[in-house]
């Protein structure tokens, strides 16, 4: 791995530090951390964003949400969600769109890796897929 890595981080894994999801909080708050100190380039595609305000609007209103994401987007940088991701992932041959998605704008970005805990979901990998506490283990962390 290069000394900063750049990573996508699948959206279960922002949910679990904001929250606070038993018994994955610990490690994927360990690397919201990191991209919060800069020493991974953290990124979490265009798409997710939506989602999330949507589920955190439900639990806690369209301000706090707005106030959430705000916050999370001075961590993670947006990547783009265009034509050709949408195209390109329907090639690919995943069952959920979403991930096939998530795994082209991952490579779009010319990511290290995917961070999420559903690995298996994302086969055939085109890139490194690591659960938290692999890629923690990666980084000697």
């Amino acid at each position: 791995m290069p000394s900063k890595p750049v990573v996508l981080f699948d959206i279960n894994v922002v949910l679990d530090v904001l929250q606070r999801r038993e018994p994955f909080y610990d490690h994927s708050a360990a690397l919201l951390g990191l991209a919060e100190m800069g020493q991974v380039k953290g990124f979490i595609s265009s798409h997710s964003v939506t989602t999330l305000f949507y589920l955190l609007r439900k639990s806690l209103g369209p301000s706090s949400a707005r106030a959430v994401i705000t916050n999370l987007l001075q961590i993670l940088k947006v990547a783009a969600v265009d034509q050709g991701t949408i195209d390109q992932a329907l090639n690919l041959d995943y069952s959920d769109f979403e991930d096939a998605v998530q795994m082209i704008c991952a490579v779009q970005l010319n990511a290290d890796c995917l961070v999420t805990r559903n690995v298996k979901d994302y086969q055939p990998a085109l890139l490194p897929v690591l659960k938290p506490v692999e890629f923690l283990a990666v980084l000697g962390q």
